[in-house]
């Protein structure tokens, strides 16, 4: 596991996550005959989290301008 995490740059306990999500979700991945499922979209939830990105964005660009002077060199 240690090397796989440092292979990859990720933390073991990583590695272990994906490896039981895939082993309780596997079966799924290769029934015959299943249909897929589509995923439940909160359109709310994702105008918020867009509403927040353009607001972070705004902020860091805002930001980086008037820190420029002491950062670049």
């Amino acid at each position: 596991m240690s090397e796989l995490a440092s292979r990859f740059g990720v933390h073991p306990t990583m590695i272990h996550q994906w490896k039981r999500a895939l082993l309780e979700g596997a079966a799924e991945l290769f029934e015959r005959g299943g249909t897929k499922q589509e995923p439940a979209v909160d359109e709310a939830a994702i105008k918020g989290l867009h509403a927040k990105l353009g607001e972070l964005t705004v902020a860091n660009d805002f930001l980086s301008e008037k820190l420029e002077p002491w950062t670049s060199k």
